[in-house]
């Protein structure tokens, strides 16, 4: 019973972290250092990368209606006279995609394809290094504090600016490519691959919004992808208890993810981001302060 509480509670950290620019990984550490669960060290590993499965389903649940690219609808006479005069296989093809395919969503989808190209050229292949090197608390409390520093000084410096892409369907490739770009930086620990990406989107243009829903959709493909590996990594195979702590850990994460979605959506209409970046820099204090007092105790 205790463990699953310990789980509980690291559920709601993560659902509230993971779309909050404020670093899940450094939450998460924190909370470790306190509520350590009684697993192995490669099982925690895991657990803390696939309870963010949790977390982005609730994205697509909650956009489902912007990220489903496949509906069902009749074609007229019109565009039906122009299909037939076309080839037998671009026929099929285009009248396939003409009664079946939203194609603003897939061009959407193409947009988040490409801003995943950076991370997959270079975040990937460090990825074992990046996390033996720098998934330290040292590590995490600087790049809370410098990222919360940049949160000040990037909304200080867009207040003079106005947006050019207010909606997702003006969002261009190049700025989906920039956005990408941005994202790398996440693979740091401490850094919250929200903030990076909002960060991106607010200097390449984008309003809040749009750069705010534009991480959570790249989010998808991106956490998917990590534990995929992280699961390939440990195997598929789980004891009752590693099972348990899985889906119990996803599914707080599921129903906190969308609170905490729903809530920065609403907040960001009215305010800039600057109390997130306050937020980290005090945190990244209280993370090196701590830290640094046990270990002179120790």
């Amino acid at each position: 019973m205790l463990e699953m509480l310990k789980v509980i509670f690291l559920g709601i950290v993560e659902g509230i972290t993971e779309w909050l620019p404020i670093s899940s990984t450094g939450h998460m550490i924190l909370v470790d250092e306190f509520l350590k669960l009684n697993v192995t060290e490669e099982f925690k590993n895991l657990f803390f990368v696939v309870i963010q499965l949790g977390a982005i389903l609730a994205v697509v649940v909650l956009y489902w209606n912007k990220l489903w690219p496949f509906y069902i609808r009749p074609v007229s006479a019109k565009k039906q006279a122009i299909l037939d005069r076309q080839p037998t296989v671009s026929r099929g093809i285009l009248t396939f995609v003409e009664k079946f395919c939203d194609k603003d969503k897939w061009v959407l989808w193409f947009k988040i394809i490409v801003a995943c190209i950076p991370t997959i050229l270079i975040g990937l292949p460090f990825n074992d290094v990046i996390e033996e090197k720098f998934n330290n608390y040292v590590v995490v409390a600087i790049a809370l504090i410098f990222y919360g520093i940049l949160f000040i000084v990037i909304e200080n410096y867009n207040k003079r600016r106005k947006p050019t892409c207010t909606s997702l369907d003006k969002l261009s490739f190049k700025t989906a490519f920039i956005i990408g770009l941005f994202q790398v930086l996440s693979v740091i620990p401490g850094t919250s691959r929200s903030g990076s990406t909002i960060i991106g989107g607010i200097l390449a243009g984008t309003s809040r919004t749009v750069a705010a829903e534009f991480t959570f959709f790249l989010g998808i493909p991106v956490m998917f992808g990590a534990s995929l590996l992280k699961l390939l990594k440990f195997g598929f195979f789980f004891t009752g208890k590693e099972l348990m702590i899985l889906i119990v850990g996803m599914v707080v994460a599921f129903v906190v993810s969308i609170i905490a979605i729903k809530f920065l959506m609403g907040y960001i209409k009215k305010h800039d981001f600057k109390v997130f970046g306050w937020y980290r820099i005090v945190l990244g204090i209280l993370v090196l302060g701590y830290f640094i007092g046990k270990n002179l105790i120790a």
